[in-house]
């Protein structure tokens, strides 16, 4: 036989083997993969839920549509504040929750959203992608089953909304305030009794009388529960909020089974979204500040003595919890150094800008 006649028959069926194979090959590579994925979040919180259905429309547009992640509000498959109990067991493959909702289960997974006068956004940032944040944060959510990712950040968020005034550390003591993670324990050290409520259930906790006082995110969020209608005092900063950084939480078994190229559709996901939702906030705070301000909300900045109070209270109570808790120590450690370094360079220049302009163009 002509040699090049048994090549060219070998290759032209060698050939037609690999075009019989390849969809099989194509749908191994590319499996049609449905997740379902709880938020702590209700659906009428645009930008905080509709961060879950951005997610799941551009994880879907990447994978060409065999990858769909279907987002569920809060308490419709999963109560807000179990999110991560469900993600653990397995219940559901992923799901969008602050890791602050979780501090019970251990006060280190505080750092991964925020802590009383940590960093703002743009150095969790820092922290997260070019200090030990990430591989921190997924040391400490190994032991619960899960995979940790960064899903986008409100910015500083404002102090809450509060039926009198602030005036002294002594109108502090027995007031109910609904507040999230380690800030109740900063709290209660100061008087207050602190309390967690799931998002969707703050205004008619605060209506009934259940507490005095409520903080949540900023105004255009606090605009849509409603919380002016039964508060006046609008209190800033959220100094236990200087940045709030939302996590997408994954069964470590679950992610672990995905193929390569679609982990990087996730992640491509949420690191846009981390963009996205910040400037959301910043687009749309400002206009809803002047509507609650015009409609009868007094703003009002938090007494000095108060933030000097929660400052030594809030470093105490890392001081103590490191002692008696590694991982914390170990966050603490990593996250206090950034924290500073980050903050001396901040002074120098964003602050020292900040301090001059803004005033400035206030009275432009």
């Amino acid at each position: 036989m002509d040699r090049r006649v048994f090549l060219g028959a070998a290759g032209g069926a060698a050939g037609g083997a690999v075009g019989l194979a390849a969809p099989a090959l194509a749908q191994t590579q590319n499996p049609e993969i449905r997740w379902r994925m709880p938020s702590s979040f209700p659906r009428n919180l645009d930008v905080l839920f509709g961060s879950c259905e951005k997610l799941s429309q551009r994880v879907l547009q990447l994978t060409e549509g065999r990858f769909r992640i279907s987002p569920f509000p809060a308490g419709e498959i999963i109560p807000a504040l179990q999110v991560l109990d469900g993600v653990q067991a397995g219940t559901v493959e992923c799901g969008h929750s602050p890791a602050l909702f979780y501090v019970g289960k251990d006060p280190a997974l505080a750092f991964f959203t925020c802590i009383p006068f940590g960093m703002n956004a743009r150095q969790m940032s820092a922290w997260l992608r070019y200090g030990d944040g990430l591989a921190l944060a997924q040391e400490t959510f190994r032991p619960f089953n899960t995979h940790f990712l960064p899903f986008g950040d409100t910015g500083t968020q404002m102090g809450g909304w509060f039926r009198r005034e602030i005036r002294s550390l002594e109108d502090l003591k027995g007031l109910k305030f609904r507040v999230a993670g380690f800030a109740g324990n900063v709290f209660e050290r100061l008087g207050v009794v602190p309390t967690q409520i799931a998002p969707g259930d703050i205004y008619p906790a605060l209506e009934r009388g259940v507490i005095d006082a409520a903080e949540f995110i900023g105004p255009y969020d606090d605009e849509k529960l409603g919380l002016n209608r039964i508060a006046r005092f609008y209190y800033a900063p959220g100094f236990w909020e200087p940045s709030s950084r939302g996590g997408f939480l994954v069964n470590l078994r679950a992610w672990e089974s995905l193929p390569p190229h679609y982990r990087f559709a996730v992640e491509t996901a949420l690191a846009e979204i981390d963009i996205d939702q910040s400037a959301r906030y910043d687009a749309w705070n400002p206009p809803a500040l002047r509507r609650l301000i015009a409609n009868g909300a007094q703003l009002r900045a938090w007494p000095r003595e108060v933030l000097q109070a929660a400052w030594r209270e809030a470093h105490a109570l890392y001081d103590e919890t490191a002692s008696r808790n590694p991982q914390f120590k170990k966050v603490w450690d990593s996250y206090r150094v950034f924290r500073n370094e980050q903050f001396q360079w901040f002074r120098v220049a964003e602050s020292a800008y900040e301090a001059f302009a803004f005033p400035a163009a206030a009275q432009s």
